[in-house]
């Protein structure tokens, strides 16, 4: 923990936005350098243009890439583009929608402007879904998308994410497809006649309104009115992010008394607090982050936060403070699992295996199928498109879930949806989502949860993403005897990792898909002293697994 976190950041901590937009059209990649390539992690392909690992090659080169891909797929249908607060946002989306549009792509960007014009990634997965609603999976008039976002990474970070026509993250083998193929022009520097030109086959982009679809859209998925008619008074930050519009109309549409708070959107993120490590981050589910809306606790029973692309949500409340993701995504499950009653009694609820085993023990009380799937929130996609899986969420403060009728609202992560769940929550059972999670610790005991980041070289992340369960030769953890050891999720894709669990407690070790860094999860039902046991024991385990 940085000494600085949770405190302000001081004004050499900020970031130079023209100097950064400078290097994102001068500085040219080197793709013999691994750093400087193309590379899709979980959540599509990130940089900063100062270390030459986002810039105007990369986006071209992976615009281009995507419109041979979905030229390849028979897409023919628009293609919707969307881009958050990010300074490096702006440029690289108008390097894709000039890439696009030259390759023949019908193209939909923003129809709004000011605060309008960002898109949070909820919106764009809306979109699509909703112009491809009753359309076959091969008809050629489907749409796709590209949202131009890092998430919440620091401000001097880009990124950019392929949707296709399912609407959620596209799965491994397409963006291993899009990134060989933006690799090779980059290589070849073809790169370079795909920019700042011309196609007699160019289209010009066309105009959609995110804001209003997906506003209006709300009413099919979260009880509105139930918020509205209990006076249920809570307050929104967007964190400077894309949610900066959709709060102010989220209100006046539907009448709530919602404050929205924040000073609006700034490309350097001045106002936020440091995040853990020291750096500015748009977090909602850190503590240190949130302490920018800390002072409100007292004023407003509830308070939520989104990152940049508002596709995370963070929730305080007045009676316990900023919820730890993993609680609430219990209590949601908890409560929409009694309060949907038109979704399908078959389906099941899907969560990452380094989520909290509490879900585990909700969604059997609810005699639910439980899915246990990697790290991603893609692999949540299928059944949420087809309607299997009524909830997908993710301990990273991701989820999604399904319109009232069971049908997909979005396959990508919505951090607004999630923040509504909140209010709902408040309105139709009169208690916080703490006082619910607390409930929940009574019925089914309370864990202790925590995630360490260790430094990890290249050649250790591979060798601990090669793991086999024979690979682990103790037969205790802790102090009580393993019950399971998996290298695969219960849909028997590869976890590219570990995970080891007993009766009371389980830890998980994979490596950082972004960086260099090695992520240890772990969680007892035994107590604090019990997970430090469990963290030290697995630390230990791992080290001996490694060789």
């Amino acid at each position: 923990m940085d000494v600085r976190a949770g405190l302000l950041p001081r004004p050499e901590d900020l970031i130079d936005v023209a100097e950064l937009t400078r290097a994102y059209s001068e500085v040219v990649p080197d793709p013999s350098v691994p750093a400087q390539r193309v590379v899709f992690g979980t959540s599509g392909h990130r940089g900063s243009a100062l270390s030459a690992s986002f810039n105007e090659a990369h986006i071209a080169a992976i615009a281009a890439a995507i419109a041979e891909h979905r030229a390849a797929e028979g897409i023919r249908g628009p293609l919707f583009i969307g881009a958050d607060t990010h300074a490096l946002s702006a440029p690289a989306e108008h390097t894709a929608i000039e890439v696009l549009a030259a390759a023949g792509v019908h193209v939909l960007t923003n129809a709004g402007s000011g605060d309008e014009a960002f898109v949070p990634t909820p919106a764009l997965s809306h979109a699509i879904l909703t112009h491809n609603r009753g359309r076959a999976f091969d008809d050629p008039e489907r749409a796709d998308g590209v949202i131009v976002t890092p998430s919440h990474n620091p401000p001097a970070d880009g990124g950019i994410k392929y949707n296709p026509p399912h609407g959620g993250p596209a799965d491994g083998v397409v963006t291993g497809w899009i990134a060989d193929r933006a690799n090779e022009l980059l290589e070849s520097g073809q790169w370079r006649s795909l920019t700042h030109r011309t196609s007699p086959s160019a289209g010009t982009p066309g105009g959609y309104d995110f804001l209003g679809a997906y506003v209006e859209g709300l009413a099919n998925v979260i009880d509105m009115a139930a918020i509205r008619d209990a006076g249920v008074r809570f307050a929104a930050h967007p964190l400077g992010g894309a949610s900066a519009a959709y709060w102010p109309a989220i209100r006046d549409r539907y009448g709530l008394d919602l404050a929205v708070l924040g000073t609006g959107v700034d490309p350097q993120f001045g106002f936020l607090h440091l995040d853990w490590d020291g750096k500015i981050r748009m977090d909602p589910s850190s503590a240190q982050v949130m302490s920018t809306v800390a002072p409100y606790r007292d004023e407003y029973p509830i308070v939520t936060g989104n990152d940049a692309d508002a596709d995370r949500h963070g929730i305080q409340t007045s009676d316990a403070g900023l919820m730890n993701p993993n609680h609430f995504l219990a209590v949601a499950i908890d409560y929409l699992l009694e309060h949907r009653p038109e979704w399908p009694a078959t389906a099941g609820v899907g969560k990452t295996l380094v989520s909290s085993a509490m879900i585990d023990r909700v969604v059997a009380a609810h005699g639910r199928r439980l899915d246990e799937v990697p790290v991603g929130f893609k692999w949540f996609v299928p059944g949420l498109s087809d309607g299997s899986v009524v909830f997908g969420g993710e301990e990273s403060a991701g989820a999604s879930f399904q319109r009232f009728d069971g049908s997909a609202w979005s396959t990508d992560k919505d951090g607004i949806l999630l923040s509504l769940l909140a209010a709902e929550i408040q309105a139709v059972t009169g208690q916080s989502p703490s006082e619910r999670y607390a409930d929940l610790v009574k019925r089914f005991g309370e864990p202790a949860y925590a995630r360490i980041d260790a430094p990890a070289t290249p050649e250790q992340k591979a060798r601990l993403a090669g793991l086999s369960a024979a690979d682990v030769t103790e037969s205790e953890l802790a102090g009580d005897p393993i019950t399971q050891i998996s290298t695969e999720a219960s849909n028997g894709a590869a976890i590219g990792g570990l995970k080891v669990a007993t009766e009371r407690a389980w830890f998980a070790a994979r490596p950082s898909g972004t960086e260099n860094v090695m992520k240890l999860y772990a969680e007892s039902f035994a107590g604090p002293e019990h997970l430090v046991q469990v963290q030290s024991a697995a630390q230990a385990l791992v080290a001996r697994a490694l060789g």
